[in-house]
């Protein structure tokens, strides 16, 4: 299911079913007790769970006797297991391949809270309707969630009985954190979370471990399949724009880039999903090196391509996934934004260097307009950081190995 049709399911069935719901008594917390058990709904991109890492370790910290949960969507569902902070029984997964498999999973997954009886639901998502609709039934009587107080739009209902300020001034970890302390806080004042919020990101999230024998089998097949990689240090790159295509740095960019650390000395591998074969072979192309190798859908899932980055020695990627898996390792990494900006997500880690250069326009995918851009897919925003910006970033990056 595109994300066209999300939005449009969201809007026009999200928008009258919460205010059916509103009509409901809210509930009242029953104990002041510790919960017993937390469910956290993530239902957005693969790379909220790792900036959502620093909230679900502050729950397991405040409420180590807590049972916690996690609904995400079940192409996410990897990544959760890989970060190890949630038990895999209480991982509850949901479809959205298609509008007939996602509404199917609601209903079991509905069915599944509604027989776990969660004390606190903790729903992350920016104003998606169904995450709250999921968090209203789920018969919890703390319903925690973003809410537009004064700002116009944005509609979810008014049964949201913990409702935490979302805040577009803040980095998207931080406000993951407002809504977990949102659980210590009595929703008396308004906003009920007002706690102090240091200057620095919260703290860089611990690489993922993987063994030597893990690494050497994979780099071993990986140099069987394409043995010109095993002749020079690999960069990879990331060309595709993934769901959001007004997210890519212009191909032709890449291409001069790739050129120039080529002729550097280095072999690049061009990284992508299946569906990013098309790009990622026209950059191949447009060098027209053999030192330029396409790897889109090489990795047959995220544990792979971690395992991909651990002899990596830079990554150059387009605001999305691989940015902040890239958190999770060592690896040097250059993440391009533009129609979204660092300021809220910045990779949690001080091997990332993110670039973004701020227009009139940008960031343009917010919150508020549930990620759909006005822009024409002009993006000047990623235009303006020029290959020979990146290059330099690079070489002195790559220097310092």
């Amino acid at each position: 299911m595109n994300i066209l049709w999300q939005r449009r399911i969201d809007r026009w069935l999200g928008i009258p079913i919460c205010r059916l719901l509103s009509l409901w008594p809210r509930p009242h917390r029953q104990s002041h007790n510790p919960p017993k058990t937390i469910v956290v709904i993530l239902l957005s991109e693969m790379g909220s769970l790792v900036l959502a890492t620093p909230m679900l370790e502050y729950l397991k910290y405040q409420y180590p006797t807590s049972n916690l949960y996690a609904i995400v969507f079940h192409k996410n569902r990897e990544l959760l297991d890989l970060l190890d902070r949630i038990p895999a029984t209480n991982i509850l997964t949901m479809r959205d391949s298609s509008v007939w498999s996602f509404m199917r999973d609601s209903i079991t997954v509905l069915w599944r809270l509604r027989k776990l009886q969660p004390d606190a639901v903790i729903d992350c998502e920016l104003f998606a309707r169904i995450s709250s609709i999921l968090a209203r039934l789920s018969g919890s009587t703390i319903h925690i969630g973003f809410h537009p107080h004064t700002q116009e739009g944005l509609y979810r209902g008014s049964f949201i009985n913990y409702p935490v300020l979302y805040n577009p001034y803040l980095h998207i970890s931080h406000q993951y954190l407002n809504l977990a302390a949102a659980l210590t806080t009595e929703p008396k004042q308004i906003p009920i979370v007002k706690r102090h919020i240091p200057e620095k990101l919260p703290c860089a999230i611990k690489p993922l471990n993987f063994t030597d024998i893990e690494i050497a089998t994979f780099y071993q097949k990986l140099y069987a399949d394409h043995p010109n990689l095993q002749q020079r240090k690999l960069i990879l790159m990331y060309p595709g724009g993934g769901a959001l295509p007004v997210r890519a740095w212009p191909l032709n960019y890449y291409s001069q880039t790739a050129s120039a650390l080529i002729q550097d000395g280095y072999t690049i591998g061009v990284i992508g999903l299946p569906t990013d074969m098309s790009i990622s072979q026209q950059l191949v192309t447009a060098n027209a090196s053999p030192w330029c190798v396409n790897l889109a859908g090489y990795t047959h899932n995220v544990r792979e391509l971690l395992l991909l980055f651990q002899r990596t020695k830079l990554l150059i990627t387009n605001d999305g996934g691989p940015g902040q898996f890239a958190a999770l390792t060592t690896m040097p990494s250059i993440v391009l934004f533009g129609p979204e900006t660092p300021k809220l997500y910045a990779p949690l880690a001080q091997n990332v260097h993110p670039l973004f250069v701020q227009l009139a326009c940008s960031p343009c995918l917010t919150a508020y307009n549930h990620r759909n851009s006005p822009c024409d897919g002009n993006n000047h925003c990623l235009q303006q950081i020029q290959p020979a910006q990146v290059i330099s970033l690079a070489r002195g990056l790559l220097q310092t190995q």
